[in-house]
């Protein structure tokens, strides 16, 4: 496509489309329920799929397991240090992370596709990102998710998972703390399992 005859406006909005697409590689998975006019699917109690399997070592080298975190509310954020949207959602999630954790919400980042780990941890220093995040190189961590629930190739995604370890929304957006507060705060109403 030639850019000479684009107005200045259109070579703008062209450059952010071209940003914003260069970190997710589109959102074409499939999924049970359609995204809100905000961005974030929702899943009724009734049809809400488990999450199973997501285990890994974090960046610090530690083990960690999501199942652990069974009888909170967990946010498993899926990011990339090289990710312009995965760097303006972080301070987002690093300061709704802080504020909700007396609710029995926890945290918990994958970061995919850096080649080593010390990106990742400049990243979350840089960010002051409070919660450990499961290294996931390959993308295989993701691979865990069920089929149609996030988009291996699309970064950032963000999956609320309830308190018995079930997928209750997601969004494959970068989300401020609105957003997170939206989703989180009728999670942690919910009784505990």
């Amino acid at each position: 496509m030639s850019t000479r005859h684009l107005p200045r406006h259109g070579l703008l909005l062209l450059a952010a489309t071209l940003t914003l697409s260069a970190c997710g590689g589109g959102s074409g998975s499939a999924s049970s329920s359609a995204p809100d006019r905000d961005g974030i699917s929702r899943v009724a109690p009734a049809e809400r799929q488990p999450l199973q399997g997501l285990a890994g070592r974090t960046l610090e080298d530690k083990r960690l397991d999501v199942a652990d975190y069974r009888g909170e509310v967990v946010v498993v954020n899926i990011w990339a240090s090289q990710c312009g949207p995965c760097r303006a959602e972080a301070s987002s999630l690093a300061a709704v992370a802080e504020e909700t954790r007396a609710e029995g919400v926890r945290f918990v980042g994958i970061n995919t596709r850096d080649p080593s780990p010390e990106a990742a941890r400049a990243f979350e220093k840089r960010y002051r990102v409070p919660y450990p995040s499961l290294y996931d190189r390959m993308g295989k961590l993701v691979l865990a998710f069920p089929r149609g629930s996030v988009n291996p190739q699309t970064v950032p995604a963000t999956v609320f998972l309830d308190r018995r370890g079930r997928i209750a929304a997601r969004a494959l957006r970068p989300l401020g703390e609105a957003d997170l507060r939206k989703v989180i705060t009728p999670l942690a109403a919910e009784k505990r399992a």
